[in-house]
């Protein structure tokens, strides 16, 4: 069975709330039904019909032909199935997922993969700041799964991340890893300034040494290279790097011990 499609007609007027366009949100809804939902977040309210032109019937597996960078919240809260966007999107893709895949063949805005905490999210173009974050007031960031970025991510990639993987394949800003609580951040191609900034726990992995660390984070010995070893099979069994990323000797950074943190920063040597 084809996909279910929603075709976009033109470029949206306004920015539009999609968190009700998941394969569990839509589950035994008619196509009239389908039409009627509300995206709009201006008194205009438009809804799906006005945006989009639906076919196909498999409600598990969605894709966007067109995409936008008014599109917000995109695959929130999917807990099984898959969603393919051929285009941007805006802000807050995947947050809270917690099943299911999630792809996206351009770039998307601030806050993708927000405490996400199950499932797959995939961007293929860049990522905007807070990538895998918490919004104010929310005390963790990602909680579990994988996200992966093909492309550059803002600053604060994985901030206050708590649980899973986070990939950024050419590189991210300033404060990659800050207040992370514990899980995995891989970064190739370079990061800004201070990365794993009062850091608790938890693992930044990166293709070379960083130019600026905290000067409360410590040169340690040679790491467990059990760990990395399994670390570097994982990530090319997943597709995400084709070869090794630490190596057989990489080094490593303790820290940060502004907090008391126990956490690590490995690089390849």
């Amino acid at each position: 069975m084809k996909p279910l499609t929603f075709t976009l007609r033109e470029i949206p007027p306004e920015r539009l709330d999609l968190s009700p366009l998941t394969p569990q949100g839509l589950a035994g809804l008619s196509a009239k039904e389908m039409g009627g939902i509300k995206l709009g977040m201006s008194k205009r309210g438009l809804t799906v019909g006005d945006l989009f032109k639906i076919s196909g019937g498999d409600v598990q597996n969605l894709a966007f032909e067109g995409g936008s960078s008014r599109f917000d919240g995109v695959g929130t809260g999917m807990t099984e199935g898959s969603i393919r966007v051929a285009g941007d999107v805006g802000a807050q893709v995947g947050r809270k997922m917690r099943g299911g895949q999630l792809l996206v063949e351009g770039s998307t805005g601030p806050h993708a993969g927000s405490c996400m905490r199950g499932g797959r999210l995939e961007i293929l173009g860049n990522a905007g700041d807070h990538l895998g974050g918490p919004l104010a007031g929310e005390l963790a960031g990602m909680n579990g799964g994988l996200l992966i970025v093909r492309g550059r991510a803002g600053a604060y990639a994985a901030d206050r991340m708590r649980r899973g993987v986070a990939a950024v394949l050419k590189g991210c800003g300033d404060y990659a890893g800050a207040r992370m609580i514990a899980g995995t951040l891989v970064v190739t191609g370079g990061v800004g300034r201070l990365p794993g900034y009062l850091m608790r726990r938890g693992s930044i992995l990166l293709d070379r040494m960083p130019e600026e660390l905290s000067p409360s984070f410590v040169a340690c010995g040679a790491p467990d290279s059990v760990f990395a070893g399994v670390f570097d099979r994982y990530l090319v069994a997943e597709g995400i790097l084709k070869r090794p990323l630490l190596g057989a000797a990489p080094g490593k950074f303790g820290g940060d011990n502004a907090v008391a943190g126990t956490g690590e920063i490995l690089y390849r040597r």
